[in-house]
């Protein structure tokens, strides 16, 4: 053995003992608030899910090591948004961990780029858990490729009940990006082709910082997310989305965030107001035109008196039917005028 294979060999504490899982050996709950017990059960069940996979490696003679986690990479494959409502259900799991110890061990690899190292195939909670104690991560490493990778991936991300919509689709797009299959996506999320595109669709459709800037959107599915690619069609609305990132989403829950960003996204655009002045062949200003959103106003310069307001009232039918008239020769309405227009 070469001097770096005991280097990388010296990481693993190995436990020759150590007992096959079973889901007759339960986690015992610490003593918290119902609303962390409650998480605390969402997690140790979808644990209870991956214990097949974990069997399995243990069948095939795979041992289960003790790894420091500041040496686990996540997997390149990202699935979660930071998650901002939830940090109760990662304290439950600390404090679980600090009081049972690591009940569950989690999936690893050798990291493709650095044999020192390694990534998550799943159990990124508990690697960060055990960061944030400060102590060994119990693991089963197995070679993967990168397909082997988003399967194994896939088998948790299919057991979470509380992957969002959002989440899926970004990670359908990225495993896409790093040249995974839509076969192989589908697999990995457990949907078929159809599914896939629509989730994939989405993803590409709505920019990356404003995916970031919404987050995981629990209570946010397909129909809205579609509804908000088709708002983000419409002319200004990704200028409006970014204002309003800037400005008026800090303090608002994921769901709060991704409703504002639809309204903005739907919200029609306001028109510039224009202003113009109205110059005579002689050169002197006739009158000054106003247009806004709700009305448009011509004002008659003060220095004309009411005599030329009451010519212009008197001849308004005559002048709207030339108007009409040379509307309907063009086919288009003929209000777009210069800033500044001598008559």
């Amino acid at each position: 053995m070469n001097k770096r294979s005991k280097s990388i060999a010296s990481i693993f504490a190995t436990r020759p003992d150590a007992a096959p899982l079973s889901s007759d050996n339960e986690a015992r709950l610490p003593r918290v608030s119902s609303g962390s017990v409650r998480s605390m059960k969402e997690s140790f069940s979808q644990i209870e899910r991956e214990n097949e996979t974990l069997r399995q490696s243990l069948s095939e003679g795979a041992r289960i090591v003790e790894i420091d986690p500041f040496l686990i990479d996540p997997s390149p494959y990202a699935d979660r948004y930071p998650d901002d409502e939830n940090a109760e259900s990662f304290e439950a799991l600390v404090t679980s961990m600090a009081e049972n110890g690591q009940e569950v061990p989690v999936l690893l690899r050798t990291h493709p780029l650095d044999a020192s190292r390694f990534q998550t195939a799943f159990g990124h909670r508990r690697v960060r858990a055990a960061r944030t104690l400060n102590r060994p991560v119990r693991a089963i490493v197995r070679e993967m490729d990168d397909e082997a990778l988003a399967l194994a991936q896939g088998i948790e991300n299919s057991a979470r009940q509380d992957l969002t919509f959002i989440e899926r689709a970004v990670f359908a797009a990225r495993l896409e990006e790093a040249g995974q299959s839509r076969a192989v996506i589908g697999r990995a999320l457990s949907v078929d082709k159809a599914e896939v595109s629509k989730l994939i669709a989405v993803a590409r459709s709505v920019p990356e910082p404003v995916l970031r800037q919404i987050g995981r959107a629990p209570k946010v599915g397909r129909t809205r997310w579609q509804a908000l690619v088709e708002a983000l069609n419409g002319e200004g609305a990704i200028q409006r989305v970014q204002r309003l990132l800037f400005d008026q989403l800090p303090g608002l829950s994921s769901d709060e965030r991704f409703a504002a960003v639809l309204e903005a996204a739907k919200r029609r655009p306001t028109p510039a107001p224009v202003e113009r002045s109205i110059i005579g062949h002689s050169g002197r200003r006739l009158a000054q035109l106003s247009a806004k959103e709700r009305d448009t106003k011509l004002v008659i310069d003060r220095d004309l008196g009411l005599g030329f307001a009451d010519f212009i009232a008197r001849h308004l039918p005559d002048l709207f039917d030339a108007y009409e008239r040379e509307r309907g020769n063009s086919g288009s309405p003929a209000d777009a005028c210069p800033s500044e227009d001598r008559s």
